[in-house]
């Protein structure tokens, strides 16, 4: 009997002090996990000074040359060579041949023409001298001055009805007119140039069998270019004639000024655009060149200009309220490629100058270059 009690009496010390050595073991442990510490980001920001704002509307297109002519041939002939080569490139002063197509069969008829005209009117002088005798110096005077390889003068002015029907019936005017026309046509197989340029088409060469009604090449004036462009009719009725528009090349390396010359007064149904033409001058530019034009349509004001990036969808903007980010409803009333106009901004307010990803109403900030926000993080 004294044996079970000392079992159970040794059973129950061994289990009260496993109980205590775990409660001891427990309680040794220390909890060494982090307290979470509040994250403030630093944001950078700028306050607000609305102010009036340019709405510039860009604009691109290619230039083409203001004075150009499309060379077609009027006559038939062999194409020969002129002054200077006729090849892409080739540049002409103005007045200098440009091209000249064979014209020996028809300039004889034009000089067989000229000399039957010569010998009609010679042969009424006789008459004339009889009949009407103050009539005959200034005829005389005009077969002087005749000369077959120069072009068919003017008829003298006639002065009375009877020196009118003697002329017309001795057949003088029709035969006039006849060799007139002849002389046009046959000024038709040689074309000069109007201004100075540079061939930038050449379709014929020297040899080649020219047929009436063929195209031969393009002629351009250099220095001179307009540059065609669409913009939405929303600042159509902004656009003056006259206004200067700065322009840029594609790789934003040169700069040219020019100015607007003509708007169309037609809106494009399909695109709701108004096409608008630019003038711009440069000797380094080409036709077919592509440039960027922006286009001064009209000034806002009372209205600062952000990055897009920081308005939101609901056309709200973060503000910086006592270290404290907060959302305002703003009026955005022009859009670019990468800026807004906004309005209804308060003067001074500070907002953010480049957006913050995880942005939110309530987020505790520190504005870049300013003290630590008035609260401190727990």
């Amino acid at each position: 009997m004294r044996k079970i009690i000392l079992s159970v009496v040794f059973g129950i010390l061994i289990i009260a002090g496993a109980f205590l050595g775990a409660r001891l073991i427990a309680n040794s442990k220390k909890d060494r996990r982090p307290q979470p510490q509040k994250v403030i980001k630093t944001v950078f920001a700028d306050t607000v000074e609305n102010g009036i704002v340019p709405i510039t509307v860009p604009a691109n297109g290619n230039l083409v040359a203001r004075d150009r002519v499309e060379l077609y041939a009027e006559v038939q002939g062999v194409f020969r060579k002129g002054s200077k080569p006729f090849k892409t490139g080739q540049e002409y002063r103005k007045g200098e041949r440009l091209i000249r197509i064979d014209a020996s069969e028809y300039y004889a008829s034009v000089q067989s023409a000229k000399s039957d005209l010569y010998n009609l009117i010679t042969s009424i002088m006789p008459d004339l001298q009889l009949d009407y005798p103050e009539h005959f110096p200034k005829w005389q005077e005009y077969l002087v001055n005749f000369d077959l390889e120069k072009t068919t003068p003017e008829l003298p002015d006639i002065t009375s009805e009877k020196e009118k029907y003697f002329i017309t019936g001795r057949g003088i005017f029709s035969n006039y007119y006849n060799v007139k026309n002849l002389e046009q046509r046959l000024s038709k197989y040689t074309i000069s140039t109007p201004f100075d340029g540079i061939l930038t088409e050449a379709l014929v060469t020297e040899g080649t069998l020219v047929r009436a009604g063929q195209k031969l090449g393009e002629y351009i004036k250099t220095g001179i270019y307009e540059l065609e462009v669409a913009i939405s009719k929303t600042y159509a009725d902004f656009l003056e004639v006259g206004e200067a528009v700065i322009l840029t090349n594609l790789d934003k390396t040169q700069e040219y000024t020019g100015k607007v010359i003509r708007v169309n007064g037609r809106v494009d149904q399909a695109t709701q655009t108004i096409t608008a033409f630019i003038e711009v001058k440069g000797e380094n530019l080409k036709e077919g060149q592509y440039l960027e034009a922006n286009l001064n349509a009209k000034e806002e004001t009372n209205a600062i200009e952000i990055s897009r990036s920081l308005l939101t969808e609901d056309h709200q903007i973060f503000v910086v309220r006592d270290s404290v980010l907060d959302l305002i409803p703003v009026d955005p009333v022009y859009f670019t490629d990468r800026k807004v106009v906004v309005k209804d901004v308060p003067n001074g307010e500070t907002i953010l100058a480049k957006p913050l990803i995880g942005a939110y109403a309530g987020m505790l900030v520190k504005v870049y270059g300013s003290d630590d926000p008035k609260t401190e993080p727990k």
